[in-house]
């Protein structure tokens, strides 16, 4: 039985080398891993469309500098190559009522949005020449289809129309097989997300063909399904056992340092203007 994951590195875990799907590795702070899957009928044995998927891997996502800077300039790096230039649209999905859901809405909240600026700021003043320079990024944080009625989806094709990025990274928290990833890996990909998929519960997707332009997805897994931690275990779970989904229990703290790195990278990828020291204090 497959187990519920959405990395593209566990995905190909399970099935050989094969025509189409490239894998390299590299990395200073994380160890990083890139595959690039160059047709959906090459993905389709592990699951995952046509696209590049970056593999980001630490013994733990820091809080505390140095670690913390290393791991968000290196993540700024890697990040800014898959986007492209122009306005930004940044969506954090997911439910910040529940802890292990909240990493979207709460990287999201410190992302640095700057679309107003240039229309709030002066033209004459030299000293704001800096602010209306940068990269025009808009951010959204809708709650999901149980709070909205809506899909994020639908919002998110409607907000698009109204401030044309030429891409929209979506930060989401994904599901694992591996309890070791938990909380200590960042998936990066180009092929666009399911929300929701990881855990069964998928959502319309967002991607260049449902939306008409490039999405990233950004994320960390913060769950993994009891059936898989019981067979890391060495045993079998019982036929009548529920399968439940399972969640560090420091989640809190987990979440709080997930959100922070990803958006000190996110900020430092958008606008490299911005020192470590000015992302930072944001």
């Amino acid at each position: 039985m497959q187990s519920r994951t959405d990395l593209a590195l566990e995905r190909a875990a399970g099935f050989p080398s094969q025509d189409g799907v490239f894998m390299r590795h590299r990395g200073d702070a994380f160890r990083i891993t890139e595959i690039e899957i160059d047709s959906d009928a090459h993905g389709a044995p592990i699951g995952k469309p046509k696209g590049r998927y970056l593999t980001l891997e630490a013994m733990q996502l820091h809080h505390a500098a140095p670690q913390l800077r290393k791991q968000a300039t290196e993540l700024a790096d890697e990040l800014r190559s898959f986007i492209p230039e122009g306005a930004v649209l940044i969506a954090g999905l997911g439910n910040s009522d529940i802890t292990p859901d909240a990493l979207g809405p709460m990287t999201a909240g410190r992302i640095l949005a700057t679309r107003h600026l240039r229309q709030e700021l002066s033209d004459n003043d030299p000293d704001t020449d800096f602010l209306r320079a940068m990269r025009p990024v808009s951010v959204l944080a809708n709650g999901v289809l149980g709070q909205t009625g809506i899909e994020t989806a639908e919002l998110i094709a409607a907000l698009k129309g109204r401030v044309n990025p030429a891409c929209i990274i979506a930060v989401d928290a994904l599901a694992c097989s591996d309890l070791h990833r938990l909380g200590t890996t960042i998936q990066i990909s180009d092929a666009g997300i399911s929300p929701g998929s990881g855990v069964r519960n998928s959502r319309a997707e967002l991607s260049v063909q449902t939306l008409n332009v490039p999405v990233i997805a950004i994320g960390v897994p913060t769950v993994v399904d009891l059936h898989t931690v019981i067979r890391q275990a060495g045993a079998v779970p019982p036929h009548d056992l529920p399968n439940l989904m399972v969640t560090p229990r420091d989640i809190d703290r987990l979440i709080h340092h997930a959100a922070r790195l990803l958006a000190l990278g996110i900020n430092l990828a958008l606008h490299p203007q911005l020192s470590y020291e000015d992302a930072e204090a944001l």
